[in-house]
């Protein structure tokens, strides 16, 4: 009798067990987390079966490497180290583009600064500006939030706002986007970056001018018209020996459908 309870028990874990088995996994940034999810499940509805989960662009590719996701989300491209690791694994990856992001330099409501060019910027983030009155503001000491290395969002933001140069040292590594948000909400000083899809009440977003003259704030419209400087691709990257396993949910988040979830969310569809 204790032998078939026990078997019984082992067949209705299964149950349960088997469909999370067979389930797409995606792993990766935070700026395509929310987005990723919801395309998830809308595709679930069809029938499919995805699990997300978040951690950065570095620990989505890394996991694609070691074969422990199908699916790594990010919001910078692969590096050549990342490339050569796949390819020491004997793998090979495809990028896809799934949608664009205008991403937000936000600061805390109460700050009276409303722009910056990139120069300004940089040097924030760099460290060599330290004071609001420096850049039009109050005398008060600036607080950089940021993402931790691994995140795309972290190196992004390093490439092409503060051309390659290191962040100061007394930047703050947080580590999800969330938490720059609540951060930047709490401190008076402060100033983070995020996702489109992330901006809330809680937070300003800066206009920005990459030549000092044209300032525009972060959202579809301008990113479309490409008036606003940020604006960079969100990535799925996947081995293309899976593609057959991975490409039903791509072309879903692809598709017309899938598309409109992306401007649902907030940020900008492809098509």
């Amino acid at each position: 009798m204790k032998t078939r309870n026990l078997k019984l028990a082992a067949l209705i874990a299964m149950m349960f067990i088997a469909p999370f088995a067979n389930a797409q996994k995606v792993k990766g940034s935070d700026t395509c987390l929310p987005l990723s999810q919801k395309e998830a499940e809308a595709y679930s509805h069809k029938g499919g079966k995805v699990t997300v989960t978040g951690g950065g662009s570095g620990v989505g590719i890394a996991a694609l490497i070691s074969g422990t996701t199908d699916i790594a989300q990010a919001s910078r491209k692969m590096k050549f180290s990342e490339k050569q690791k796949l390819r020491d694994a004997g793998r090979s990856a495809k990028e896809v583009v799934i949608a664009y992001d205008a991403l937000a330099i936000v600061v805390n409501p109460a700050n009276p600064v409303s722009k910056l060019t990139k120069t300004q910027l940089a040097g924030i983030f760099t460290g060599k500006i330290t004071n609001w009155k420096q850049v039009g503001g109050p005398d008060e000491k600036i607080v950089v939030y940021s993402r931790e290395s691994s995140s795309g969002t972290y190196d992004f933001i390093k490439e092409h706002v503060m051309d390659n140069r290191n962040y100061a040292t007394t930047v703050l590594s947080m580590p999800a986007t969330g938490a720059i948000i609540q951060s930047v909400k709490q401190t008076k000083g402060a100033i983070g970056y995020v996702g489109l899809a992330y901006l809330t009440k809680g937070v300003k977003a800066l206009q920005v001018s990459y030549d000092g003259k044209h300032y525009a704030a972060p959202s579809v419209a301008n990113a479309k018209n490409k008036t606003y400087p940020i604006v960079r691709p969100l990535l799925y990257y996947y081995n293309v020996s899976e593609a057959k396993k991975v490409m039903p949910f791509i072309n879903f988040v692809l598709s017309q459908e899938g598309q409109n979830i992306v401007d649902k969310v907030g940020y900008i569809a492809i098509k």
